[in-house]
């Protein structure tokens, strides 16, 4: 299920790009055509869509004393489960190229970011809306259809926390609780990111948070820290489109050498 939405999604960035394509034709002289500046040396904002989220994490449990009864659960180190979301991701960036080759940008976002641990027949998932800025570099062609790689770092906020936990054969019979400005992992979220913006705006970006996206500190109602001894990191794979916001346009009247007016 997962892949066929990825290469829907693929799918569909594809045709909004091959949408424009859709000019006149600069040989038909009889129209008038759009022609692009590109923004190079120039300020600009662009929406910024991550689109499509395709999220894992590294997950390590310590060895540790889980329940009351005193039972010893062995050091694990597992990969989560592939995680697909593509609500609530967007934002809007601000660019600057200082040359041809070399811009900057910046900019908010919000994301719905987390990941899925499957565990002795439970499934747990945790995600957390955060709002964030990054910062990145960006190498390659400036102009609006230019490809270029992408470069950089950010940091995010988390505002909204949402935890389910279920048997997996049991689905309908399960635990879930959502909170607000919730401590139950870190109040501040960095990352790292390469990728790239190709032709027309479509845009690939590996994400790899570096901090634990548990709070292994936090204490719930009744003294417990249900996230001691874990340790997660979450990665990323985004797809998406970026449209410029404020690219220049200028309509010309075609002008061919057959149909030009006699020379005096």
């Amino acid at each position: 299920m997962i892949n066929r939405i990825f290469f829907l999604t693929l799918l569909v960035s594809g045709l909004v790009s091959m949408s424009s394509f859709a000019q006149p034709d600069t040989k038909d002289c009889s129209s008038k055509y759009l022609v692009r500046h590109p923004s190079i040396r120039k300020f600009y904002v662009a929406g910024s869509m991550d689109g499509a989220i395709f999220s894992t994490a590294t997950i390590h449990h310590d060895g540790m004393m889980y329940d009351p009864s005193g039972s010893n659960i062995p050091a694990t180190n597992t990969m989560g489960t592939i995680r697909f979301t593509y609500l609530v991701n967007f934002g809007f960036t601000f660019n600057f190229n200082f040359s041809p080759s070399v811009g900057l940008y910046t900019g908010l976002d919000l994301k719905n970011i987390g990941y899925i641990e499957q565990d002795n027949g439970y499934t747990t998932k945790r995600r957390t809306y955060n709002v964030g800025a990054p910062l990145g570099f960006k190498i390659g062609d400036m102009s609006n259809k230019g490809s270029y790689f992408l470069l950089g770092g950010g940091i995010d906020l988390p505002f909204n926390y949402n935890e389910k936990t279920f048997k997996d054969n049991d689905r309908g019979n399960k635990t879930r609780f959502n909170e607000w400005m919730s401590s139950r992992t870190n109040n501040i979220m960095p990352y790292v990111f390469a990728g790239g913006c190709f032709n027309h705006g479509v845009t690939v970006k590996v994400q790899y948070y570096p901090n634990n996206f548990m709070n292994p500190d936090f204490v719930d109602d009744f003294g417990v820290r249900p996230y001691k001894g874990t340790e997660v990191h979450l990665i990323l794979l985004s797809v998406g489109f970026g449209m410029h916001m404020n690219a220049e346009h200028k309509h010309k009247k075609k002008q061919c050498s057959h149909n030009a007016p006699p020379q005096r």
